[in-house]
């Protein structure tokens, strides 16, 4: 049997097989699986994966060098009862550009040594790894070739179990999670900004290949005097952070706006005035936005919720102001017909509005019980008539978090039941519904691998933020969102998954773990936008 032709490497010296297409492969690249034969130059099959086993040395893992044997045919065992897979998720979409892919999984019926195996059509050889380890990342080089190989093309993972006791084999091989990822025809650009609450409260931030996180911003260091960072947006150049800053290490409270360079130095804008400096100290001020369309020189606008008369609305304060009077260094806006207040407004991207949560009573500019969705017109900062998202201003949910896709169709947001509030709310899931109206889609993304054992609602998925940019191929429109869930055990992390418009129909898929940051700190609030982060800058602490 080939399989007895061992491929015995490490992690590193796989990396070396890997390639483009390459000469004739008389026996088909069997292993008895099907595979495609000859190769083509210019449309493969590939060798990206190598032609035997790998057996995992690496990371302390013990795999015996008989493991193909202990295993023995794909098809031998038992068809149930093997590790569950937890990442990537079965059905998930990766963005060609996504960090290496990392798989995981967790042990059934006192497992110890267990067969991972990735077949597809486009690859001349399945690519088979056995490790007594329960997870397995693999190498950069393997992952550039399928990346730019074996896009569109269904790949079927299957993970098997056994328990073997250095003698015999005791239980097993069973099969675990088996089914097809894919690879997008685009990438997911743009960087994630996130909040930590971890070790002190900072902001840190990533590109979406990156396999380490940066420190962006973090209190104590450039921002003299403030013990607490939170909610954040990118100016539209991606050159600074706006964020709601305190001297409150506590829950945060009272916050002022701030703004400082998105490379991790903390320097602060050239063009802020005394007068803007002094309107941005104000105190409860929360949740900054800025928009593409006010933001050249004489008209840099960010917009914050702000209280008026114990009413938080959406203010505009002149970055650039001479004054710091109202209605030349600052304003609210009208929101005409909406008599409640207003909570965690953002702007479009290509025209001159808003998009608000309407509720009857707002904390923090951005928690509510009872939100919905609503939009306004800046009106050259005067604001104007306020109109409901029709299927997202509804009385049976609580409707909040919302953001606008890059190019405006879509809106994803938050949704629990009436009466619930929105903050840290283990029954929060996400949705996304045309910016027009309509019916919502309840995202895939939600749900976590049903073997965990982990149901949604109740691993709060919440805080969603759409990819700077779409990308279309073929007809299809690919949207990336990124979202923070507790779903790992408890610690929020963050995640991302494709919504793909497929002529007016929206697909959803599983979510994909960003596996670069810290696992055992809580990751949340992201934003996902064209930061100038500087990749070589300081790691995180």
């Amino acid at each position: 049997m080939r399989m007895r032709s061992l491929l015995v490497v490490s992690i590193a010296t796989v990396a070396t097989a890997c390639g483009g297409p390459s000469g004739g492969n008389p026996d088909g690249g069997g292993d008895g699986d099907g595979s495609p034969g000859e190769p083509d130059a210019a449309e493969g099959p590939y060798r990206d994966f190598p032609s035997g086993p790998i057996i995992d040395t690496d990371g302390g893992a013990t795999t015996p060098p008989t493991a193909p044997d202990l295993f023995g045919d794909p098809q031998r065992g038992e068809p149930t009862g093997g590790p569950c897979l937890i990442e990537p998720e079965v059905g998930t979409l990766f963005p060609n550009n996504w960090l290496r892919p990392r798989f995981s999984w967790t042990a059934t019926g006192g497992h110890n040594l267990f067969e991972l195996r990735l077949t597809t059509p486009t690859q001349i050889d399945p690519l088979i790894v056995y490790t007594t380890a329960t997870r397995w990342t693999m190498p950069a080089a393997m992952w550039a070739g399928l990346s730019a190989h074996s896009v569109d093309t269904p790949i079927t993972v299957t993970i098997r179990g056994l328990t073997w006791n250095g003698t015999a084999v005791t239980a097993g091989p069973a099969r675990g999670s088996t089914g097809d990822i894919a690879i997008a025809p685009v990438d997911a650009p743009g960087a994630i900004v996130y909040w930590t609450t971890t070790g002190g409260s900072a902001l840190r931030g990533f590109h979406v290949g990156d396999e380490t996180v940066r420190d962006i911003v973090r209190p104590g260091n450039a921002v003299a005097g403030t013990q607490c960072v939170g909610c954040h947006s990118s100016t539209p150049d991606g050159d600074f952070v706006g964020f709601s800053a305190s001297p409150n290490g506590g829950n945060g409270d009272p916050t002022k706006l701030d703004l400082r360079a998105a490379d991790g130095t903390g320097g602060e804008p050239g063009f802020l005035t005394p007068s803007a400096r002094t309107l941005m100290a104000r105190q409860n001020q929360e949740q900054p936005a800025f928009s593409p369309l006010h933001w050249q020189a004489g008209d840099r606008i960010a917009v914050t919720m702000f209280p008026v008369n114990n009413r938080f609305e959406i203010m505009w304060t002149d970055l650039e102001a001479a004054s710091t009077a109202q209605g030349a260094g600052w304003g609210v806006l009208a929101r005409t017909g909406d008599a409640d207040q207003a909570a965690y407004a953002s702007f479009f991207h290509a025209s001159d509005r808003l998009l608000y949560v309407s509720a009857p009573t707002v904390s923090s500019g951005v928690t509510v019980t009872q939100g919905d969705l609503a939009t306004i017109p800046y009106g050259a900062r005067a604001g104007g008539t306020s109109t409901d998202i029709a299927g997202a201003a509804t009385t049976e949910f609580n409707e909040y978090y919302p953001t606008l896709a890059p190019d405006d169709r879509y809106i994803a947001y938050n949704r629990v039941g009436s009466g619930q509030s929105s903050y840290n709310n283990p029954q929060a899931e996400v949705f996304v519904i045309p910016t027009a109206g309509g019916t919502p889609v309840r995202l895939a993304a939600n749900d976590p691998p049903a073997c965990s054992g982990r149901t949604s609602p109740g691993v709060t998925n919440s805080w969603p933020k759409w990819a700077p940019a779409v990308g279309e191929v073929g007809g299809k429109r690919y949207y990336w969102l990124t979202f923070s869930s507790t779903r790992s055990g408890g610690t929020p992390q963050l995640y991302v998954t494709p919504v793909v418009d497929e002529g007016g129909t929206l697909r959803t898929f599983p979510a994909l773990y960003l596996w670069n940051q810290p696992a055992t700190e809580n990751n949340h609030t992201p934003a996902w936008d064209d930061f100038d982060i500087v990749i070589g800058g300081p790691p995180a602490r």
